[in-house]
């Protein structure tokens, strides 16, 4: 636990620790809306792609826990418009700071970042590769509603080779046993192959779809994702399979009572806003606010051990 870089380098108890301690600052917003564990810190969002919610839920995240932050958002405009190494870069605000959030187009960016530190480094995104903070929260928002992965089927639908939020979300699932992992995309979408080895490895039944509804109705966890054009070199591409799943409320309607719906967000225009209502939908009341809590347990744990 000194950096964060993927989902790949926890073990099922790392995760129960998460777990109980994401209920725990839960339970400090609740009650008394910050604490100071934390205070004296400092945290650098270092972040070369936009972002939102990771942004902000890290930020958020760093204030309730007591500490500071420095906000680096778009930092094109830094710099690193001169020519400055992402290693160069890092060295710098870690000189400022007690740990780097680093969001880059660039797979294994964050490796490269806490090669270049002492510092802890947490993977806030790179490219397509991995999101393992999102992973997280996406598990702790699954085990909270149903209290266990066992038995359930959980399926990943969208733009699944350039979705990073899904390919950590396998890698985590994988520590547990699911009943079944079902995975729906256009063919040009399809999950990179060498993610499945390990759900595969360990008795999961993974399998690969292009129709939703030849799973919806078995599917206990319906995770969509929008299509990701600014991955896409060929546009036309990106046009034939934007909208190629679209959950509305005919949709819900074939899938089970007590089935969950999420989405890591931003999305655009793959699930209606008329779903936004329908209490298995827990993208907006469960998700989201669960991304900070997650992150304050992983900022505590990584500078208040």
């Amino acid at each position: 636990m000194k950096d964060i870089l993927s989902a790949d380098q926890f073990t099922k108890d790392d995760v129960t620790q998460v777990i109980a301690v994401t209920k725990s600052m839960r339970e400090i917003v609740k009650k008394k809306g910050a604490t100071d564990i934390l205070k004296g810190k400092i945290m650098t969002a270092l972040f070369y792609e936009p972002s939102s919610r990771t942004f902000g839920s890290f930020v958020a995240a760093m204030q309730r826990l007591g500490g500071g932050f420095i906000p680096l958002q778009g930092v094109v405009y830094s710099s690193v418009a001169k020519g400055e190494s992402l290693p160069d870069t890092v060295r710098t605000f870690a000189s400022f700071s007690d740990c780097i959030v680093l969001r880059h187009p660039q797979v294994g960016a964050a490796h490269i970042a806490a090669d270049a530190t002492d510092k802890p480094v947490i993977n806030a995104g790179d490219g397509p590769g991995e999101h393992p903070t999102q992973a997280l929260l996406d598990f702790f928002t699954i085990m909270d509603r149903f209290g266990s992965v066992e038995g359930l089927t959980v399926t990943l639908v969208g733009d699944l080779l350039n979705g990073r939020t899904v390919h950590s979300l396998v890698t985590l699932l994988s520590l547990y046993s699911p009943k079944a992992i079902r995975l729906v995309s256009p063919g040009v979408l399809k999950i990179p192959a060498k993610l499945l080895g390990k759900p595969k490895q360990t008795g999961i039944a993974v399998t690969e779809h292009e129709v939703l509804d030849d799973v919806l109705a078995e599917t206990d966890v319906l995770y969509t994702t929008r299509v990701q054009k600014e991955r896409f070199t060929d546009l036309d591409v990106y046009e034939k399979v934007k909208y190629a799943y679209i959950i509305t409320p005919d949709v819900m309607k074939k899938a089970k009572k007590t089935a969950i719906l999420m989405h890591p967000f931003p999305r655009v225009g793959e699930i209606s806003v008329e779903v936004d209502n329908d209490p298995r939908a827990l993208y907006l009341r469960a998700q989201i606010p669960n991304g900070m809590y997650v992150r304050m347990a992983l900022l505590s744990l990584l500078l208040n051990q």
